[in-house]
């Protein structure tokens, strides 16, 4: 613990005390797959400077991911233009609905951290085959910010962005302080090491700002996107996302379908998002397409989950996951059941070894068995 002490800058009672409250948590689980690491710990809660999901590792020496700062949400584009980016030139970015990993090198391997701070061992694996691993010898204080996408995702399973998993760049920053770097060197960099990117539509400032960001969110709509991300070129202001009525809706049948798992505040959000976004649109056939269209949402997501119970007397998600190693296959499901109440099963081997991994929601199931047999809200 004095490793950690040392990184938050405390005494090592007070780190002891830290973890003692679970505000300190272990970050790994011990095994040779993980081979450079001694001990690691991720920070449950944000903790002076360092952010929720900072992790603080023991290889040889100390080394610090800092947690992925929170991006701030507008619900009115062109109010949050002018008043937070005025005077800025401004990139917009494809925001990408995956999950956020860091990855940087600790020791002589690549690791993948997940925002709360955990190594994920079906990530690092992902992650030591696609990831060139040059970078982090020319930019040893650096770690890449990506978004895991794809079908073969444990958590967002989305065929859009390929069948398996892929890394898509979209911030890259000091391991220890967080500063990220300019816009135009991240382009640089992924280019020259192969990365794929977040896509960047371009570079604009004012009103042109807005106009071009309005006509980029209607395409991602339209392709059944999630939405953008306005970024200083300099990345000295906070970054601002902004998502589809898609990915709104998208949201809402998911938060529907699973309505006692998820609770009210999931569908709220989304539904407010959609409310104020439809309203800066202003435009009356627009507003009459997003009305059907949350309706559908709520709609088709209840009866989708009316009918599996009534079918099979349970609802689950059913995800399906490939791994290079048997070994690493078993330490994940480890690693998954300290986390959460997941159900595992044995595919075979398919270029790859296939694991399918089932979240039940027993919540949800419960109350539509109750409903369907007459049952009282």
């Amino acid at each position: 613990m004095k490793f950690v002490a040392e990184a938050l800058s405390l005494s090592e009672p007070a780190a002891i005390r830290l973890y003692r409250k679970s505000i300190l948590k272990p970050a790994f689980i011990p095994h040779p797959f993980f081979s450079d690491i001694e001990e690691a710990y991720s920070l449950e809660k944000k903790f002076g400077k360092f952010e929720e999901g900072t992790l603080i590792a023991l290889a040889g020496k100390t080394y610090v991911a800092r947690g992925f700062p929170k991006i701030k949400r507008t619900l009115m584009l062109k109010e949050c233009v002018n008043r937070h980016f005025k005077g800025c030139d401004v990139a917009v970015e494809e925001k990408i609905n995956g999950y956020n990993i860091r990855i940087l090198k600790i020791g002589n391997n690549l690791y993948a951290i997940t925002r709360r701070g955990y190594i994920c061992p079906y990530t690092t694996e992902k992650a030591r085959e696609k990831i060139n691993e040059e970078f982090f010898k020319d930019y040893p204080e650096f770690m890449l910010c990506c978004e895991a996408a794809g079908m073969e995702s444990p958590h967002v399973p989305k065929e859009i962005y390929g069948k398996g998993l892929e890394f898509f760049l979209f911030d890259i920053r000091n391991s220890k302080t967080n500063e990220a770097m300019k816009v135009e060197e991240k382009l640089k960099i992924a280019e020259e090491y192969g990365f794929k990117i977040a896509r960047v539509f371009g570079i604009w400032s004012g009103k042109e700002l807005v106009d071009e960001s309005f006509e980029i969110v209607k395409k991602l709509d339209r392709e059944g996107r999630e939405g953008i991300v306005l970024k200083d070129v300099d990345m000295k202001k906070k970054a601002v996302k902004y998502t589809t009525s898609y990915c709104n809706c998208s949201d809402l049948e998911y938060g529907f379908r699973y309505f006692s798992e998820l609770g009210r505040d999931f569908v709220l959000t989304r539904a407010v998002r959609e409310g104020f976004q439809s309203y800066e649109i202003d435009d009356v056939e627009e507003r009459r397409k997003r009305y059907e269209r949350v309706g559908k949402a709520i709609v088709d997501g209840l009866i989708k989950s009316i009918e599996e119970v009534k079918k099979t007397g349970k609802l689950k998600e059913r995800t399906k996951l490939r791994f290079k190693s048997k070994e690493v296959m078993e330490l994940f499901i480890q690693h998954m059941k300290r986390l959460a109440r997941v159900n595992f099963e044995y595919g075979g081997f398919e270029n790859g070894y296939i694991l399918y991994m089932e979240k039940y929601m027993p919540s949800t199931s419960d109350k539509i068995k109750n409903l369907l047999d007459g049952g009282f809200w």
